[in-house]
């Protein structure tokens, strides 16, 4: 799995690409971190992202709950499987997806 970060203004987008396993999935919380200082608007986009652990979706919701603080946070374009995750463990009730 690959991490990415660009900071444009506000918005911060990581963008996450691969499958994630034990090695690599506790790399997304560390990111978020280590990169909201600062930020008002927070997008997390999903499109080459093709599952999503517990580790990520405990990952996102830090974000998310981070951000309830700061400013706003969207999941941006996630997947079938990846909504699906959101719909079983009730985080698409928490969490701003859009496309």
């Amino acid at each position: 799995m690959t991490i990415g970060k660009t900071l444009e203004g506000s918005p911060l987008p990581p963008r996450l690409t691969g499958r994630p396993d034990t090695i690599t999935a506790t790399q997304p919380e560390e990111v978020l971190k280590g990169s909201l200082s600062g930020v008002t608007e927070l997008v997390l986009d999903r499109t080459d992202l093709e599952r999503l652990s517990s580790t990520g979706l405990r990952a996102i919701l830090f974000g998310q709950k981070q951000m309830n603080e700061l400013g706003h946070m969207m999941v941006r374009r996630p997947n079938e499987t990846i909504l699906e995750v959101f719909d079983v463990t009730g985080s698409s009730d928490l969490l701003d997806i859009g496309a």
